[in-house]
């Protein structure tokens, strides 16, 4: 499978890094970008093929992944026009943008696959939710989940509306999971341990919990009514939260996040 990447940034190094040598060869992956900081670091980690601009290398390509801002893809879309000659998947990772848009912009190209992975793909671990487009065939579909599990889990989606949710929940996701330590981390502090401390009983705990979320066959409910005792500190936290209204703040957080992914798409969709 010969891969090309448009954009070079931590996302396009975190799926190159998990495709070299496992999916594809390091010469049949080609970067684009007109950052030669960014292609060198690239060749020379890597060893993949790098350009400053889209051209042949691009043309010869099955897979297109475009790794650009959204606010660029529309750009991206007008140079790639007469690159598709050899009906390649196009693999988007730009928050917002419909696929209808970017069909348009590429004067009806339909073989496209919408995906929303998020930055644990950095370390392999992350999750992407992905939407194949009407002109996908089964073999390009096979081929998206190929290149994203490189870097984690796929969770495939019926309908491109539920990328805006895959959004606010994993995607924007580990931000959430940040904050949520920052808050640990400062009350161990404020209690008297020391920042040292508190950051590493909080990421163990947090890490510890949600691997045994993962393994167990219980729900997350369940297994939180296991640790709140009645009377005892977890369910003094528990209740204080809830008095708090954290959880319903977190689902009208999540919700908010969704809207604006929702936002961002018609918006940048407006471009003719």
């Amino acid at each position: 499978m010969k891969i090309s990447f448009i954009g070079g940034g931590n996302m396009a190094t975190a799926l190159i890094a998990g495709l070299v040598g496992a999916v594809a060869q390091a010469q049949d992956i080609h970067v684009v970008d007109p950052d030669p900081e960014a292609l060198e670091r690239l060749r020379a980690g890597y060893g993949v093929t790098t350009a400053p601009d889209i051209g042949a290398g691009v043309a010869a390509s099955d897979v297109i992944v475009l790794a650009v801002k959204p606010q660029q893809m529309r750009d991206v879309a007008l140079h790639l026009q007469s690159q598709l000659g050899n009906r390649p998947l196009l693999l988007s990772i730009a928050a917002g943008i419909r696929g209808a848009d970017l069909s348009r912009w590429l004067n009806g190209y339909g073989a496209i696959v919408r995906t929303m992975p998020n930055t644990p793909a950095l370390i392999g671990q992350g999750i992407t939710g992905m939407v194949a487009m009407a002109g996908v065939s089964a073999a390009q579909k096979e081929a998206a989940d190929s290149v994203m599990r490189a870097v984690g889990q796929t969770v495939w989606l019926d309908e491109e509306s539920l990328i805006d949710p895959v959004t606010a929940v994993s995607g924007s996701g580990p931000a959430y999971v940040f904050y949520f330590l920052e808050a640990m981390q400062q009350a161990a502090v404020e209690m008297g341990l020391s920042a040292e401390q508190g950051k590493a009983l909080a990421l163990a705990t947090f890490t510890g919990a949600a691997q045994l979320a993962a393994q167990s066959d219980d729900s997350v409910e369940v297994l939180r009514q296991r640790v709140t005792s009645k009377g005892g500190t977890t369910h003094a936290a528990i209740t204080s939260m809830e008095g708090a209204g954290v959880k319903e703040a977190i689902v009208a957080a999540m919700k908010a996040a969704a809207a604006r992914g929702k936002e961002l798409g018609e918006e940048l969709g407006k471009a003719n």
